[in-house]
């Protein structure tokens, strides 16, 4: 049995699980499927091919699929696939893909979305991401597993933000941030290591000086970027959390690694 307020519109063709709540005046479309326990809270509108996982809650004036801000996208049948557990809070927009970029944006479980963020076509989100108010991602940003996102910020499309970064809030994001990095300022610059997700995850001391010395090493070294990621992965071959850092560097696509910010003369 699901709850169905008398006001909401849901096209009959749509798929909706058991315990669903669909409350006041939401609009639900006919390829939309709202898994088990969904909560839709009022005012909520879930279009396109979107898919809402398990004991997700949806607030107020949430869009969810509608048509991506792309102006190569021709209508084609892309789709938002959003897993369980997941609170996405007042005016939140998430977007569907795009032919280009695999035809699907995907957002893991366990996160918090808040207030106004946005969600561009072709995402990918990892699980447990907390993106704070008003927080952007351009289209084909990937962010992985545990990543916080600061309010205002906006990251640049075809980003990668590592898994346990941080980034500042109202900074802007035009590189690739390392995993367990903190970035911050307008044009955001690598800070450090986020110290506190570190420590809130458990991670040893010896751990977390380990990845501090690589970082270091990654970005201030002798030799080349390629070079000391090559050294780098002889020295720590055997430290699954720097083997992490180095890969993440190793494999990047269209942009450099966001870096400390440059040191000014004296």
């Amino acid at each position: 049995m699901s709850n169905i307020h008398a006001t909401a519109i849901v096209d009959p063709k749509a798929k909706i699980g058991a315990n669903v709540s669909i409350g006041p005046y939401c609009v639900i479309g006919p390829n939309v499927t709202l898994k088990d326990g969904v909560e839709l809270k009022a005012h909520v509108v879930v279009d396109g091919h979107t898919t809402i996982g398990e004991n997700t809650r949806v607030f107020p004036f949430a869009s969810l699929g509608s048509a991506p801000q792309d102006l190569k996208y021709h209508g084609e049948p892309s789709e938002l696939i959003i897993g369980k557990n997941n609170t996405i809070r007042e005016h939140a927009t998430m977007n569907p893909g795009t032919e280009g970029g695999g035809m699907k944006t995907t957002v893991g479980d366990d996160g918090l979305f808040m207030v106004g963020i946005h969600v561009a076509h072709d995402c990918k989100i990892g699980n447990r991401v907390i993106m704070a108010n008003n927080a952007t991602l351009g289209g084909h940003v990937h962010v992985g597993d545990h990543v916080l996102i600061g309010g205002l910020a906006a990251v640049h499309q075809f980003i990668r933000i590592g898994a346990f970064a941080v980034i500042g809030g109202m900074s802007g994001v035009e590189s690739d941030v390392i995993p367990y990095g903190r970035v911050k300022g307008e044009r955001a610059h690598l800070a450090g290591l986020n110290l506190v997700g570190l420590e809130r995850g458990g991670v040893e001391k010896d751990n977390v000086k380990a990845l501090q010395k690589a970082m270091k090493n990654l970005f201030e070294g002798e030799g080349t970027m390629e070079q000391r990621i090559e050294q780098m992965s002889a020295e720590y071959a055997n430290d699954k959390m720097v083997m992490q850092m180095i890969e993440f560097a190793r494999t990047k696509e269209r942009f450099g690694l966001c870096g400390p910010e440059p040191r000014k003369a004296a």
